[in-house]
């Protein structure tokens, strides 16, 4: 292989409705010799609580996908599938039945992308699977800082007697010791919750809450320098649920939540997240039964294309 990336299908060349099947039409993993970056299906959604169909999120994202003209970023004025090596390595085969195993299954799809020295951004599927890749960025990173934007706090204890589900994955990170105390933000917290205990206990577990309407007091500049201030120089794991935005703005979701995030300001705070720490990041809950016009599956494509790039800025200009 030489040095020069191998970079998406050329939009000039094969018009964008056409071509390869991958996130952004890049290189499959198996057609490079070493990679930068790997985008990695995690079609599971047995750990939902109320809308279903999470698991045909990663071919909706890749299909969104089609849409972006990734050869330069003006907005982080990066050329990224030139400066890095990005390749998508397909879907982890999960089980639909089995929460634990289908867990095990990312957690070893993950290592293997680590232990290949790349850094993963994972395509849900629902938000359970974020705890099986913790559980792999952990083992070799130690336990990280995370950054989630969500509208919901995912720190609950069980639904039905399961106690790893979509909700409640961060207070099992928490508990199995995955997450960096004091050093995690939820940004775009809003709606009812369950109980008023439900933030003691968050508060516990080490966590920030920036909730949706402090970004129209702070300003997103200020939210996003809470988010660095927070996590330090750590190594983070960068978690985005779709339902963060606003339902106008991501229909196709399991949960939506009414005063969310615009597109516009999501895509501003994640551009200033520091580049050179994020190790591992996901993007889940697209649930296309629920979608129009691929609004949702393009927001999550837009938001895997606009990780890349701030992977490869240079650190001078983040």
């Amino acid at each position: 292989m030489t040095d020069t990336p191998l970079g998406p299908v050329d939009g000039t060349q094969v018009p964008r409705y056409a071509g390869a099947s991958t996130f952004a039409r890049l290189p499959r993993i198996d057609e490079v010799g070493r990679f930068d970056v790997a985008l990695l299906g995690a079609p599971f959604d047995g750990g939902v609580s109320f809308r279903p169909g999470a698991r045909f999120g990663p071919s909706a994202i890749r299909q969104a996908s089609r849409h972006l003209r990734p050869a330069y970023n003006p907005a982080q004025d990066v050329s990224p599938y030139a400066v890095l090596q990005a390749v998508d390595a397909g879907d982890v085969p999960c089980n639909p039945f089995d929460i634990d195993a289908a867990l095990q299954q990312v957690d070893d799809g993950v290592h293997e992308l680590l232990a290949s020295e790349g850094r993963p951004v994972m395509l849900g599927g629902d938000h359970t699977i974020a705890l099986g890749g913790l559980r792999a960025v952990a083992r070799k990173h130690g336990p990280v800082a995370l950054i989630h934007f969500d509208a919901h706090l995912d720190t609950w204890n069980s639904y039905f007697g399961a106690d790893r589900t979509h909700g409640t994955i961060f207070r099992r990170a928490h508990e199995e010791g995955l997450l960096i105390q004091d050093a995690g933000s939820h940004v775009g917290i809003r709606g009812p919750l369950y109980s008023a205990q439900d933030l003691v206990d968050d508060a516990r577990f080490g966590f920030e809450i920036i909730r949706a309407d402090d970004i129209d007091r702070l300003g997103v500049a200020e939210v996003a320098e809470r988010v660095r201030r927070r996590v330090g120089d750590n190594p983070i794991y960068l978690s985005i649920d779709i339902d963060v935005l606003d339902p106008a703005f991501a229909p196709g979701t399991g949960t939506p939540e009414m005063g969310g995030l615009t597109s516009r300001e999501l895509l501003a705070l994640v551009r200033a997240l520091p580049r050179e720490q994020i190790v591992a990041s996901d993007l889940v809950e697209v649930s296309p039964a629920y979608d129009h016009a691929e609004i949702t599956s393009l927001a999550a494509a837009t938001l895997g294309f606009e990780i890349c790039c701030l992977m490869a800025r240079p650190e001078s200009g983040s």
